[in-house]
């Protein structure tokens, strides 16, 4: 592993020159080096120095003062940041039969209702911890723990365990999380097909994925094990999980459960001509145990789906630009309660096309961009007498850094389709047609 640490003593010493940033979370403390130095435009996104310091499992280190000795390389410090989330988030329904949607159902019941707008303090507020753990001849092993501010427990762990075999990196990541999904376990695009990793912050409106992603009773919980296989020009990732959080945890109702579920993704992550590229498919199958949200303990849940992504990162007109395109296909499945379905609670097919991309008009200050989702529901319903089946968005959005680490985030979708007039047999609308979201975004 001394290898390694050589390889990127270059880029170590180059980022030396970058500028300085307000912003020092938990890796930035670590390499000593800015967050533009791993961010593409604009952080969450990964450039390609990003995608390797988190594929080498986030054990790369700076000047920072190490505690080593035999058997023994970890930072002198436990590297530690929050992240925090200040948002306000207002959307509309459709009028129905002359009838205003505001003044239907539970429109005003509530003084902070979604038609008024909600004020959302801490819809994230996140404390890290991340680094080395571990550095010896032949592995390293590094971890990344999200906890909860507000509710006082883990959102997710996962422990990379990185073997160099030359061309190529064999990486094993027990990991588990409560929302994120299996591809929390290991990914490398930012393109949203691990929820945290996603270009704009209305992932329903702008990924395929993640318009599937915790439709029915998992949450987005997933615990497991992946098998890894990586080197600069791709991976491939064999994940065996349950939609399961800490399965086994201190006080938890279930002591244990089975990995009955399967994910596979294989990607490319080539450079070709100034272009910066992740493109790859991947499949999740089978059904286990739940101890999560929604079923109940020891429910079944079935995952099944199947997607096919491309981001690629390039310069247009001198402006860093980033492309994204998604499809994604989860058929209705076979377990008794349609509500535990991973992915898809329907009775049809559930599909989604999501294309879009964004422009730094000002260099790591004021990102743009835009994005179109096709999508069906996996339902055909007939209620008030239309039917329920296609969903629409086109979303705008908006990012402003005011420093590296601190941002202001617009982002604004249209929904269409029959699903944006779906009512129940009531009459009361069920759906949106627009909506507004507003943040702020901090991490220290």
């Amino acid at each position: 592993m001394k290898k390694i640490a050589l390889s990127l003593a270059g880029v170590l010493a180059a980022a030396a020159f970058a500028p300085e940033a307000s912003a020092i979370p938990s890796f930035a403390r670590q390499t000593g080096m800015a967050c533009s130095s791993c961010h593409y435009m604009k952080f969450p996104v990964l450039n390609g120095f990003g995608r390797a310091f988190k594929a080498a499992g986030y054990t790369m280190m700076g000047a920072q003062e190490k505690v080593e000795g035999e058997h023994l390389s970890i930072p002198a410090v436990l590297n530690g940041s929050i992240l925090f989330k200040y948002r306000f988030q207002q959307f509309q329904r459709s009028a129905i039969n002359g009838i205003d949607a505001k003044t239907v159902g539970a429109g005003k019941t509530a003084p902070t209702s979604e038609y008024d707008g909600m004020w959302q303090m801490g819809d994230e507020a996140s404390l890290f911890f991340g680094g080395r753990i571990a550095e010896t001849e032949h592995f390293t092993i590094g971890f990344l723990n999200e906890n909860n501010m507000v509710t006082g427990g883990i959102a997710g762990l996962r422990l990379p365990i990185t073997v160099d075999m030359g061309a190529a990196k064999a990486v094993v990541v027990p990991f588990t999380t409560d929302a994120l999904g299996v591809a929390y376990g290991f990914e490398l695009s930012s393109g949203g097909v691990m929820r945290a990793n996603r270009w704009a912050e209305n992932r329903r409106g702008v990924s395929a994925i993640q318009y599937n992603a915790d439709r029915g009773a998992d949450g987005g919980a997933a615990a497991g094990t992946a098998f890894v296989v990586q080197n600069d020009m791709g991976f491939i990732n064999f994940t065996k999980f349950s939609s399961s959080f800490a399965p086994g945890a201190n006080g938890g109702g279930v002591e244990s459960t089975n990995y009955g579920q399967t994910y596979v993704r294989v990607a490319a992550t080539p450079s070709i001509a100034g272009m910066d590229i992740v493109a790859g498919v991947a499949s999740e199958s089978g059904s286990s145990y739940s101890n999560f949200q929604g079923v109940g303990a020891g429910a079944e849940v079935e995952t099944k789906q199947t997607f096919a992504d491309v981001q690629v990162h390039t310069t247009i007109a001198d402006m860093e630009t980033g492309i994204y395109a998604q499809y994604a296909n989860a058929p209705a499945c076979t377990v008794a309660a349609a509500a535990n379905c991973a992915h898809n609670t329907g009775t049809l097919d559930r599909t989604a096309l999501s294309i879009g991309g964004e422009v730094s008009v000002i260099p790591h200050v004021l990102t743009v961009g835009a994005a179109y989702r096709d999508a069906k529901t996996g339902r055909a319903t007939v209620t008030g007498g239309k039917t329920s089946y296609t969903d629409k968005a086109l979303t705008l959005t908006a990012v402003y850094d005011l420093t590296q680490n601190v941002a202001l985030h617009a982002n604004y979708s249209s929904y269409g389709g029959t699903e944006a007039n779906r009512v129940n047999g009531a009459g009361v609308p069920q759906a949106k047609t627009s909506e507004f979201l507003g943040m702020l975004e901090a991490a220290w």
